[in-house]
């Protein structure tokens, strides 16, 4: 069903572990069984869903269209761990959030062994880094280069995320070795949310505040910002990444259609901005964020079940316009 998100242990049941594939057997003149596969198509498409509000909204949207077309789904919150075994037992069918470079080791490894599929990025470009303030920006500082010249008005400071995560280390590595000038900041961690509260505050102000960014997230439709350029090879600005739909090796004959499709569903980040900004700042549920984007956007959506059969055969793109039509 729609929306649901249940948190499940890390060993499945055990009827979840069956083979999904239906045969037909027939007993032969020896007495000997044979089977011969029939037609192979998933009733559950099962999503492996980390808590990320991106890659939350991003699978209820591919499991309402899904839906349409005539399948159950299930949406599972599990830690990424989780899901990649999830994907390699055949106990999930589909994982919209392999972050890249991040799950590099975790994802490549299950590639080469032919467990899994790396089947589409359905992010391109996302970026992460320094940001700032539009204003600030077009002040002057435009690189990491620029901060060091402009020290006292960000009061030598830099807001960062969670203690322990790799752009606040990145930082730190910046301000013990120097790089960009930046040897005499300090950073200031604290929690996403307090970050960002504490951001919103200076640009209500307009004071100057440089500060942890990335996409998508709401941020980047709340707030005006610019992302800096690096400089001295700081690491800690313009960190491009992508996000690939990973599935089980199996999916492409176990189920044509649904391979096609999920090749397709590639999202703009401006549109998964708008999910976000939905959901986690506006606290809408992410199945309304969803049912309301499908029903204004049939044209891309169109465009990712371009010659997708619905489970019955007919038209998928059909059966999702007379859903939400």
């Amino acid at each position: 069903m729609t929306g649901n998100r249940t948190a499940l242990p890390t060993l499945f049941s055990l009827s979840n572990a069956l083979p999904r594939a239906i045969t037909v057997g027939a007993l032969s003149l020896g007495g000997l069984i044979s089977s011969v596969p029939a037609l192979a198509a998933l009733d559950e498409v099962r999503f492996g869903v980390p808590p990320w509000p991106g890659v939350t909204v991003k699978s209820e949207v591919a499991a309402q269209l899904i839906e349409a077309m005539g399948y159950e789904t299930r949406q599972r919150e599990l830690a990424v761990s989780v899901i990649l075994e999830g994907l390699t037992r055949g106990d999930l069918d589909v994982y919209l959030g392999g972050w890249y470079p991040v799950q590099i080791d975790m994802v490549e490894p299950l590639v080469e062994q032919g467990k899994v599929e790396k089947l589409v990025s359905n992010i391109e470009g996302a970026n992460s880094g320094l940001v700032v303030p539009r204003y600030v920006y077009e002040a002057g500082v435009t690189s990491v280069a620029d901060l060091e010249r402009y020290r006292d008005r960000f009061d030598g400071e830099i807001q960062g995320i969670e203690a322990g995560t790799g752009i606040n280390n990145a930082v730190l590595n910046a301000i013990d070795n120097d790089l960009a000038g930046l040897g005499d900041w300090r950073l200031r961690e604290s929690s996403t949310s307090a970050m960002l509260a504490r951001a919103e505050q200076k640009m209500d102000d307009e004071e100057w505040v440089t500060f942890v960014g990335w996409e998508p997230h709401w941020m980047n439709v709340s707030f005006d910002l610019a992302y800096l350029a690096d400089a001295d090879d700081t690491g800690i600005a313009q960190i491009e990444s992508t996000v690939w739909t990973i599935v089980p090796a199996t999916l492409a004959d176990e189920d044509p259609a649904l391979h096609r499709f999920f090749s397709q569903f590639t999202v703009d980040i401006e549109d998964q901005n708008e999910w976000v900004h939905g959901y986690s700042f506006d606290d809408r549920p992410a199945d309304e964020v969803a049912s309301e984007w499908i029903a204004a956007h049939l044209d891309t959506v169109g465009v990712w079940l371009d010659g997708v059969e619905a489970k019955d055969g007919t038209s998928a793109i059909d059966a999702v316009r007379a859903a939400y039509e």
